[in-house]
């Protein structure tokens, strides 16, 4: 079972190479500087990553391989999307 916190927000760091799962989000609408809040997550039994379902840039809903994402925040708002600061920047 996947479960997730409802304020969870992920942000985009997305790996390159060969092996990089697709899609890719800086090629799908998303930005690196921006994070994105979970709408849903899906493990389909093939594979041992989990695609989380966000919505990009342009309200596009796309599922994105975790390897792709690292935690963001938990913030309650009823925003999709959230600058990201930095802790360099915030201090």
């Amino acid at each position: 079972m996947l479960a997730f916190h409802p304020h969870l927000f992920v942000r985009i760091q997305e790996l390159t190479g060969p092996r990089a799962p697709m899609p890719r989000p800086l090629d799908s609408g998303f930005v690196e500087d921006r994070l994105y809040r979970v709408l849903g997550m899906f493990n389909p039994s093939e594979t041992s990553d989990a695609y989380f379902v966000l919505a990009n840039d342009r309200d596009e809903m796309w599922f994105i391989c975790q390897r792709h994402l690292r935690f963001g925040a938990l913030v309650d708002t009823p925003q999709h999307h959230l600058p990201w600061v930095t802790q360099q920047a915030a201090d």
